[in-house]
């Protein structure tokens, strides 16, 4: 989504252009400007000590496993974003105050490390003794005492005295972060810097208007690659780096698990010029009658009712404002942001009845899980549609009548017209949960039956498509489709085009595109009438996902690729059991749009993701999902000249329970002249998020090997750059120079080329490479650091508490992680490697039998049965540790992201079957495999790299 698309056009609605702010209708219509939210509104909701087993003393003296040399290093887990090891003693590279702490604060003392309470987010010092109290004379009664008691400004002791932030004045300059710089090549990697924060947030004293913690946004939905911002163009030219937001509104798929503060009042102060939400980087004037926009500097006119509790007919105190306090609030938004009711939740579900989905039991597994998560999808409003289609050679259609109507029995329609399909009734195909929900279940419950003995291999997935757009597009909603065939007739008529001779040439790039146009151009018609498509594929033999993805693509939707799938075994059928349930019950978001603002001189240039790019800055989503990720890259068109910009994304969307709300997100950054300061303050795992974004983007336009050379090539003017401008010149007597909060970004690229999305090999099939492509440009950020660079736990000499509830947040203890390097494996070794998707348990060719006897209840590793697995439940203390680890490390929680996914276990072994210990050995990133170099290699070849003219490679622009 790097650019514009064409032909979606307003729809004729005047004013368009002028009006900058997000819409609702389904056909993105604008509110008028002159609109005026409406006053008033609900009132605001005001473990023991265990025998630790020494499985390596039984073959080697004790110490000689992966962990030996940690000594008192202190252990993973947590919830996110915590980093290990971070508290107790200082990182080199990682010194001062917490994230978005502003170090020039007076009396603060040593700041605790990121993530503890203490700290102030928002980058604000003690408050001046001018900063308003609770308390101050009594107002007149009704929303007339406002203007009086403003005069005020509820300021208890302080008379007429304003706050600087209200007379527009910020005073003193932030300590920048302090560059120091690394030798990549004698200095080891220590893997938990991946797991530790972005560099802090140097903002200057006073920077907010209020001196709430939250009152900067936190990493975990909006990261910038750059903390500290350049203030001119020519500067970030001259740094290579890339300025970029990388944004996930949501960290979970329920709101009940990462609430937000709401602001349920209706009163939205909004700048009448740039439209840019009220935020507590603002600041008042005129005794806070007036407020200045921080984007564009314009003067605006506080509302009337800021500071009056309709509800309870009283004075509020404006200082206790969410919008105020906290950078992440959601509005409730009124009438006037709507010009239709709010759009109900729509589930279409489209079933495969082939030959293929019948004898694998993905029919028979699908309709039991949605019966069987009816209770889980929201309907709080009582509101929520479903409706069911089956496809092979023809459309079947269901009507399922009302609970208390006298045919409760549903009925099937079939339509063989695939050229132009047709509804074959008007009623009853699309039907209300609530009033239906016993003939659903009745009908869910005899859906296998219907097709059991089917021969069919036919499949006219594209026309039902159509049909089920027809269908469902008055409304808008979800086109959820679950497909084991291959479209072979109709509409979107796909082909076998699978040639294994072409693997891993230059021709490979053309299995990765799309086969057939239909399916881009059916996904903007989709997008323009609020339809979103999910599609779950789970075919054997070749599915085309290149051109299948599409349809997520463009609709806000995702691809989630099952190879080999069958539900006669266990592990498959539970695993997509679970994410199919969790998907049904995620509270997406209905009819939404993003757009991002910012300070003025800043624009947004270009955007990444499953979306549609409506206009220059406006991202349109059918359904929002609550498990993808967003990269807005930033461009600089006039000279900075605050000490501090700001940036601003708002989510304007429907609820699931039907209520508008806006979602609004900022982040304030401190400028800087100085290039050290740019790359003191530049984060790895947002930069890598981008490069990760725009080599898919290069991959699917000009192919695998562009990609991978670009990848290349911009990490060597990375390190020329910082030789030049920041280390004069200097090889550093044989080693490679870098900042050390950039250490891990070498790493980080070579396991992006050797991700399965763009390795060069001859043994990826294109469905496997595609869905992975799929992956590297919508995963949330720590998912995707975990699937470029995964993560790899030594078991057999885990320490104590590993494994283990912590004391004082009860969670599950993860051992350290580890470098992912065969160096790093002891031949009686246990190790679980884990990239998010698929899990490895590792186990060594030497490993003691009572290891693999506590663990997998065998009496030996040779009978150990290799492949998918699940562990048993065994009466012991190891089995009980290894298989909460297994778990935790599932926990998308805990590393504050929302995601359906549960990675497969496989059980290797060292000695065991070639082709699954190979794929095991593809994820140790940093050894040489396959026609991958290994790390060590990577970095001399940069290093050679360095001295050869700048621009010598085609690198990303």
């Amino acid at each position: 989504m790097a650019s514009p698309q064409p032909g979606y056009p307003p729809n004729g609605q005047p004013g368009y252009e002028q009006y900058q702010q997000e819409q609702y209708d389904p056909n993105q219509r604008e509110v008028p400007e002159n609109a005026s939210p409406a006053v008033g509104g609900p009132p605001a909701p005001t473990a023991g000590g265990r025998r630790k087993r020494n499985y390596a003393g039984q073959a080697y003296d004790f110490g000689g496993g992966a962990n030996s040399a940690l000594g008192g290093q202190q252990q993973g887990g947590g919830a996110y974003p915590g980093p290990p090891a971070m508290q107790s003693q200082p990182q080199p590279g990682y010194p001062g105050p917490a994230y978005g702490s502003n170090s020039a604060s007076p009396g603060m003392g040593g700041t605790p490390g990121y993530g503890q309470p203490p700290p102030a987010v928002g980058g604000y010092q003690p408050p001046d003794p001018t900063y308003p109290t609770h308390g101050g004379p009594p107002a007149q009664p009704g929303i007339a005492g406002v203007t009086q008691g403003m005069s005020n400004l509820a300021m208890s002791g302080q008379g007429q005295n304003v706050p600087l932030q209200m007379q527009g004045q910020v005073q003193g300059h932030p300590t920048m972060n302090q560059l120091i710089p690394t030798d990549l090549l004698n200095q080891h990697l220590d893997v938990s810097e991946l797991s530790r924060p972005p560099p802090q947030i140097n903002l200057p004293p006073n920077s907010s208007v209020t001196p709430s913690p939250d009152a900067n946004c936190s990493p975990k939905y909006v990261r910038s690659t750059l903390n500290a911002v350049p203030t001119t163009h020519s500067l970030l030219k001259k740094s290579k780096l890339p300025f970029a937001l990388v944004i996930q509104p949501y960290s979970s798929l329920h709101d009940h698990e990462d609430p937000v503060p709401v602001v349920p009042d209706q009163v939205i102060a909004r700048c009448r010029r740039c439209r840019s939400y009220i935020n507590p980087f603002a600041t008042f004037l005129d005794q806070g009658h007036r407020w200045r926009c921080n984007m564009c500097n314009l003067t605006n006119e506080v509302p009337q009712a800021f500071d009056w509790d309709a509800a309870a007919q009283k004075q509020l105190d404006r200082w206790s404002r969410p919008e105020l306090n906290h950078s992440v609030v959601e509005f409730v938004a009124p009438q006037e942001y709507m010009v239709r009711p709010p759009q109900p939740l729509v589930y279409l579900f489209l079933f495969d009845v082939s030959y293929n989905s019948v004898t694998n039991g993905l029919l028979a597994t699908g309709a039991r899980c949605i019966l069987e998560s009816l209770d889980r999808i929201p309907n709080a409003d009582r509101r929520t549609r479903l409706g069911f289609m089956a496809v092979d050679s023809s459309l079947h259609y269901f009507s399922i009548p009302r609970d208390d109507s006298e045919n409760g029995e549903p009925s099937m329609m079939v339509v063989s017209d695939l050229d132009e399909p047709f509804l074959p009734t008007p009623v009853d195909l699309l039907v209300t949960l609530t009033e239906c929900r016993e003939n659903i279940e009745n009908f869910l419950g005899k859906l296998q039956e219907m097709f059991q003995n089917t021969q069919n291999a036919g499949s006219c997935m594209g026309s039902a498509l159509r049909a089920g757009h027809k269908l469902i597009s008055p409304v808008g909603g979800k086109l959820t489709v679950l497909s084991a065939s291959l479209p072979n007739l109709g509409h979107g008529k796909l082909e076998m085009r699978e040639d294994k001779k072409i693997l891993g040439t230059s021709k490979e790039s053309t299995l990765l595109q799309t086969a057939n146009s239909f399916y881009k151009s059916f996904a903007v018609e989709c997008s323009k009438n609020q339809v979103s498509i999910d599609m779950f594929l789970f075919s054997s033999q070749y599915q085309d996902v290149a051109s299948l993805s599409n349809l997520p693509r463009y609709t806000g939707g995702q691809t989630y690729f099952y190879p080999g799938w069958n539900a006669a075994r266990s592990e498959d059928a539970i695993k997509f059991a679970r994410e199919f349930s969790d998907y049904l019950s995620a509270e997406i978001g209905l009819e939404a749009v993003l757009r991002v603002r910012a300070t003025t001189g800043l624009r947004m240039s270009t955007f990444y993701g499953n979306f549609f790019n409506r206009s220059s800055d406006l991202c349109a989503f059918p359904a929002f999902p609550r498990d993808q990720g967003y990269v807005v890259e930033v461009a600089i068109d006039e000279s900075l000249t605050k000490g501090v910009v700001c940036l601003q994304s708002a989510v304007l969307h429907t609820t699931c329970n039907g209520e508008r709300r806006i979602r609004v997100m900022t982040l304030a950054l401190p400028t800087t002249q100085s290039l050290a300061d740019i790359y003191a303050s530049a984060d790895q795992a947002a930069i890598a998020t981008v490069f990760s974004h725009k080599a898919v983007e290069r991959a699917l336009g000009s192919g695998l090997e562009p990609a991978r050379d670009a990848l290349r090539a911009k990490l060597v003017e990375f390190l020329q750059t910082y030789r030049k401008e920041l280390a004069g010149g200097n090889m550093g007597g044989g080693g490679l120079q870098f900042p050390t909060n950039l250490r891990c970004l070498p790493v980080l690229f070579l396991g992006l080329i050797k991700n399965i999305g763009l390795r060069q090999s001859a043994q990826i099939p294109s469905d496997m490479r595609s869905a992975a492509l799929c992956q590297l440009s919508t995963l949330p950020l720590p998912l995707l650091i975990q699937f470029i660079y995964p993560r790899m736990y030594s078991l057999h000499d885990m320490p104590d508490s590993a494994g283990l509830p912590d004391e004082e947040t009860g969670d599950t203890v993860l051992p350290p992680a580890i470098s992912l390097s065969s160096q790093s494996l002891v031949p009686y070794g246990l190790y679980l490697i884990d990239d998010g998707q698929t899990q490895f348990l590792w186990v060594g060719r030497e490993a003691v039998p009572q290891l693999v006897e506590d663990v997998f209840e065998v009496p030996d590793r040779t009978q150990l049965k290799v492949g998918k697995t699940t562990l048993p439940v065994l009466d012991n203390d190891f089995n009980e540790r290894v298989r909460a680890i297994v778990e935790k490390s599932r926990d998308h929680r805990s590393k504050g992201v929302g995601s359906i996914i549960v990675p497969s276990l496989y059980v290797v072994r060292e000695d065991g079957e070639p082709g699954m210990r190979l794929w095991a050995q593809s994820m140790l990133v940093e050894d040489r495999a396959d026609q991958g170099v290994s790390l060590v290699q990577w970095l001399g070849t940069m290093r050679g790299k360095m001295n050869e003219p700048e621009g010598f490679l085609s690198s990303f622009q």
